[in-house]
């Protein structure tokens, strides 16, 4: 068995293990017994190991996948009801001394302007986010010691935090900056951040060394150790991702899990978060080149194992996706969804969005008061909460209450208030009136019969259109 207590990437990421994993899988697909048992196991909500996982990600029996769509969607229900957490990334910079061959902003890249910007500049920008509504960031650089230092990325969470505009505020931070060391995993700590997300891209060690030919990225090791490094320094919460499509799925499958495993085995904390990007087209890269891109609907069946295999971490999806990718995935797993998403150095106040400085292309186009209306239309509620982070509810706190089922008593409510808030000062007419109806039906649900009231008599008037929703 592979040593998820060892700190050292070869030993919690072991490819012996994993292509044992893959043989197991293949040759128990159609294995109904086993699959049915394995099933059973992920009812009782504790999670799977990478074995039981890969089985069911690999499994063609039509009964049995049904099945397992169905447990995704009722377990994403018990743990984080009809919730989606909002955020949007924000771009500083995209100077970068890495030749990650997937990514535009590599450093042989002599087309795409480089850009990187200055404090008025992300002012700006955050007070564009502001005016959208939003709440929380997901912050955005390349790695480049000298343009993209760690003080000018503390230096620019300062800046973001300080912004008040009319009734807007970024409440939480979440970073996504290259593999660093403990001392400046203390620095982000220190400044406040939320979660530290870092992708590993791909899983496969070979693989991986080839996809990043130079720069620091190519240290397998280092990359693939940061998480335990951040937590070294102080950090709660991760949040870890693969790029499906660099390296065959169910490779970076397995690899993913196992990684999930390790952190939780060896610091106590699984990751806060999981993204599942898929490979895109971009300046300087032709997505058509990557021969293990996969399709929609084993997408899909990728994000409903991991909701079964990992029920306890929010699952994240960019505008990467289209509008029916994210559809798909949205009912069976994913809890963290971005709007009005710009991948721009500087595209949230132009108007050409500086696309030629983009890191990939933007398939879901929409404002965030589109998501917005589309995700009540889908009987989601839309959260910007971020009070876990404000009142330390983050880490083993965090993940005790998830995993006994009680976030809901914390999450729920600040939903539904931070919605408002949204529909208040930012929505749309049509938003407004779709939103102020969704928190009406959804308090008709609660245990207390003045509250079933209160939803009662705001509900009538809503629908005939006289009101909005008054607590």
């Amino acid at each position: 068995m592979y040593d998820v207590m060892s700190p050292h990437a070869v030993d919690f990421i072991d490819d012996g293990e994993i292509l044992d994993t893959l043989k197991f899988a293949e040759e128990n697909k159609n294995n109904a017994a086993m699959i049915s048992e394995i099933i059973a196991k992920a009812r009782e909500l504790k999670g799977l190991s990478h074995r039981e996982a890969l089985l069911l990600l690999d499994c063609e029996l039509e009964d049995k996948n049904r099945e397992i769509l169905e447990l995704a969607m009722d377990i994403k229900r018990k743990f984080y009801g009809n919730r989606i957490v909002m955020f949007a990334p924000l771009y500083l910079s995209n100077y970068c001394i890495n030749s990650c061959v997937y990514c535009p902003y590599h450093v042989q890249n002599r087309t795409i302007p480089r850009k990187k910007l200055t404090q008025e500049e992300i002012r700006n920008e955050v007070i564009a986010l502001q005016d959208m509504g939003h709440k929380r960031l997901a912050l955005e650089t390349g790695e480049d010691p000298v343009n993209n230092p760690i003080e000018y990325v503390l230096e620019s969470i300062k800046t973001i935090y300080s912004i008040k505009h009319k009734n807007g505020a970024i409440r939480r931070v979440n970073v996504n900056i290259a593999a660093t060391t403990v001392e400046n995993y203390r620095k982000l700590k220190d400044a406040g951040i939320g979660t530290y997300i870092l992708f590993q891209e791909t899983y496969n060690k070979k693989n991986y060394e080839e996809l990043h030919p130079a720069g620091p990225k190519h240290d397998y090791a280092w990359h693939t150790e940061a998480m335990d490094r951040a937590m070294d320094g102080g950090i709660d919460d991760v949040g870890c991702g693969v790029l499906y499509g660099l390296s065959t799925y169910r490779y970076d499958f397995v690899g993913q899990l196992m990684h999930a495993e390790h952190l939780e085995a060896f610091k106590g904390v699984g990751p806060h978060t999981i993204s599942v990007p898929r490979i895109r087209p971009a300046d300087d890269i032709d997505a058509e080149k990557f021969s293990n891109a996969i399709s929609d609907d084993m997408f899909e069946k990728i994000v409903a194992v991991l909701r079964i295999a990992v029920p306890y971490t929010g699952i994240i999806i960019s505008t990467r996706e289209s509008k029916a990718a994210r559809e798909r995935v949205l009912k069976v797993g994913v809890s963290q969804i971005s709007g009005g998403s710009r991948t721009s150095v500087g595209g949230y106040t132009t108007e050409a969005r500086h696309d030629e400085t983009a890191q990939f292309d933007v398939s879901d186009l929409r404002s965030l008061d589109e998501v917005i209306k589309w995700l009540l239309e889908q009987g989601h509620i839309p959260s910007f909460c971020t009070a876990c982070y404000r009142e330390g509810r983050t880490g083993d706190r965090f993940m005790s209450l998830v995993k006994s089922g009680q976030i809901a008593n914390c999450c729920q409510p600040n939903a539904l208030m931070t919605l408002k808030e949204y529909l208040e000062d930012y929505a749309s007419p049509e938003t407004r009136a779709a939103g102020n109806e969704a928190i009406a039906r959804e308090l008709l649900n609660v245990p207390n019969e003045k509250v079933r009231l209160i939803a009662e008599q705001n509900l009538e008037d809503i629908v005939k259109g006289k009101r909005d929703f008054r607590f």
